[in-house]
């Protein structure tokens, strides 16, 4: 089998000729990755990557939020300290300020979230029709010289909770999940209308076929309620979830964390594969528990910590392999780091653990769902 055709029979749940490893090396830079396949370190490893690995070219259109009624300026305070100023209609002026050690979120208190909650989101089909085509040509390069034999490109789009999370004090949010709950479900329906317009305008087009999800995590226990996770991000991830599947596309939920409580959750959202499970101290969960509670229908990927590849052993490194595999003989798996890869300079031991991680999974062989 090609890395494409082991990763594709993963998301289906049927069996390949080895176990699925995804090291979560995307195939052109991210920003917040290292530039592995033009780093010399990294070469041990990339080289490996087209036989023992499955390659998800993660990307993402950076679609605007706002309509251009919004508008943005910097203003330098002297001293290190930098505003960064947002600005919209009915006299809304919000600001983002960072200094020497501190940075002070956009949203901080009730009169901020409920100012940014007026502004105009952008939700009109022509207005988000015309972001994205400006952005099209240069995503369908990365496409069309992607090796498609190594895997396939993945759109990440976010979740209408992410721009709430990213722009506000987290003391500020947890209290909001309590006191301000109206105000933040209006401003997720509005950004799911421009979700699903995004989602929509991709999916119409075939760009990709894989979809990672990245929000699930941002309103969750133990920061907010279960209620609070149920009622901000499962129903909004089901129907995006639902629009994937009804496309012929493949959905990827990503959740960091203590998951164990939720997982009913995810369930509900049914998407084809779960990242990452995290069993105690990190998470809560391990995977025999997260199998107990999603059956045969969801493939579960993951999981040795980032900061393993670190602190082992080589030797280590494999037994951390075996013992995962042996936990999850038989069962829907795609085997991968828990994050990473983010060292530009990576420690020698990090680059002889995913080769070891590589080689160990690899050495395993055949990979039967029961």
């Amino acid at each position: 089998m090609t890395s494409r055709e082991r990763l594709f029979a993963s998301l289906r749940g049927e069996s390949t000729d080895h176990v699925p490893t995804w090291l979560l090396f995307p195939h052109d830079w991210l920003g917040y990755y290292a530039d592995v396949r033009n780093l010399a370190a990294y070469a041990p490893v990339c080289e490996r990557v087209p036989r023992q690995a499955v390659t998800l070219n993660r990307r993402n259109l950076y679609m605007p939020l706002y309509t251009d009624a919004v508008t943005f300026r910097k203003e330098d305070l002297g001293g290190g300290v930098t505003r960064n100023w947002l600005e919209g209609p009915g006299n809304v002026k919000l600001f983002r300020e960072t200094g020497p050690g501190y940075i002070k979120p956009m949203l901080d208190t009730d009169e901020d979230l409920e100012a940014w909650a007026t502004l105009p989101f952008l939700t009109d089909k022509q207005e988000i029709t015309a972001a994205l085509e400006s952005r099209l040509d240069k995503y369908l390069a990365e496409k069309n010289a992607f090796p498609q034999e190594l895997g396939s490109m993945m759109l990440d789009l976010g979740e209408p909770v992410s721009p709430i999370y990213h722009a506000s004090n987290l003391e500020s949010y947890a209290i909001w999940s309590l006191t301000h709950n109206d105000v933040i479900k209006g401003v997720l329906d509005k950004l799911m209308l421009r979700d699903k317009l995004y989602y929509s305008w991709c999916l119409e087009r075939g760009l990709a076929e894989v979809y990672f999800l990245v929000g699930s995590e941002l309103a969750s226990p133990p920061l907010l309620r279960r209620e609070t996770f149920q009622e901000w991000i499962v129903p909004y991830a089901k129907e995006l979830i639902a629009m994937i599947r009804d496309a012929g596309a493949f959905a990827i939920q990503h959740y960091h964390g203590q998951i164990f409580e939720i997982l009913d959750g995810f369930a509900e959202m049914a998407p084809h594969a779960l990242h990452t499970i995290e069993a105690p101290p990190i998470g809560n969960c391990t995977f025999t528990q997260a199998y107990d509670a999603v059956g045969k229908n969801m493939t579960l990927i993951g999981n040795i910590q980032y900061d393993e590849f670190r602190s082992r052993t080589p030797d280590e490194m494999r037994a951390a392999v075996r013992e995962v595999l042996d936990e999850c003989r038989g069962k829907r798996l795609i085997l991968s780091p828990s994050a990473g890869p983010f060292d530009s300079e990576p420690p020698q031991r990090v680059i002889e653990n995913y080769v070891a991680f590589l080689d160990e999974a690899w050495r395993w062989g055949e990979w039967r769902i029961n």
